[in-house]
């Protein structure tokens, strides 16, 4: 086990659970577990309760906070990854102008670094997972909403606010589906597990007599992971959506790497989860709309870490001696 002032706490924060882990400087996990998100709480109690948890656990190993190297933190929402200031986040009730960092430090008296959580995953994937280190990569998520992260040169892009690596707001048609955000269009509205649901059901409503809405009569409801089960069955309406949605995905994929011209990009996310059913139409698109020279020298795959690619991303945010 790696001495303790090389332990690094890594805490990734989201809407319904807070994940935390003591992470070893290789970026093995010794310990991971969760806690509920207290949406009714305050910032100041939010990391109370953190730090109430995080202190429970190091006591089992017979150590105090002293004994962690420090503490890194992936928040949701808008961040100044150099202040640990959180702007807004847009997950949980309350959270905007948060100095989320001095909060920690106050509780804890460690050096605490703070990071979107979206930009903590790409680092995740990146030190120890499907990256493997690169340079220059790109990370999309690919749940209810489309997240993301660059690494550009060696390091995460931030931006002068926060939004950089905002990837599921690129705009693909400004007069689609309204999005969140406000905007209309948004990549999220068309590639996320929400956006292919949403796809289905315009579906079914041109095609009533369809396998696809005699599943949604039967089942009541029809979710990005059917969609992506029936298409690889042979049903050409899913297909249809498969394919639409791996086309769009994969031009603002190609955009993107004619700007950051990375060694990989790495897909994660639930709906990375369809796998090859997602990653080979998305391979071809990529292809199809990339520079030749550009998709020759980035690999798209798949995320390794799962739902621990945040809190190791994290950890990696803490330095230590080594």
């Amino acid at each position: 086990m790696e001495t303790l002032s090389q332990i690094r706490i890594g805490v990734d924060i989201g809407g319904t659970s807070i994940k935390i882990g003591l992470v070893e400087d290789t970026g093995a996990i010794l310990e991971k577990w969760e806690i509920p998100t207290n949406q009714a709480g305050t910032s100041e109690i939010i990391v109370n309760e953190i730090c109430d948890s995080i202190g429970a656990k190091l006591e089992k190993y017979g150590w105090t906070f002293r004994d962690a190297a420090g503490i890194g933190v992936g928040a949701p929402g808008f961040v100044d990854g150099k202040t640990g200031f959180v702007y807004e986040a847009v997950n949980i009730a309350g959270w905007r102008n948060v100095p989320l960092g001095e909060l920690f430090t106050k509780r804890t008296g460690l050096p605490v670094f703070v990071e979107n959580d979206a930009n903590a995953a790409a680092l995740g994937e990146n030190w120890v997972g499907a990256g493997n280190q690169a340079e220059n990569m790109v990370a999309v998520t690919l749940g209810t909403g489309v997240g993301g992260g660059i690494i550009a040169n060696g390091k995460i892009l931030d931006g002068v606010n926060g939004t950089a690596g905002e990837i599921g707001h690129i705009t693909i048609d400004p007069h689609g589906y309204p999005c969140n955000c406000g905007r209309r269009g948004c990549l999220e509205t068309i590639t996320s597990a929400t956006g292919i649901a949403r796809q289905a059901m315009e579906n079914i409503a041109k095609d009533p007599d369809s396998g696809l809405a005699e599943y949604y009569r039967m089942n009541g409801g029809v979710t990005a992971k059917v969609v992506f089960s029936r298409a690889a069955q042979g049903d050409a309406n899913c297909q249809e959506i498969v394919e639409h949605t791996t086309d769009v995905l994969g031009k603002a994929l190609a955009n993107l790497a004619i700007i950051v011209n990375p060694s990989c990009m790495v897909i994660g996310g639930g709906v990375s989860k369809s796998r090859d059913q997602l990653l080979q139409p998305l391979k071809h698109a990529f292809s199809k709309y990339a520079l030749p020279r550009v998709s020759e020298v980035c690999e798209i795959k798949l995320a390794q870490l799962g739902n621990d690619a945040g809190l190791i991303g994290a950890a990696s945010l803490v330095k230590t001696s080594n």
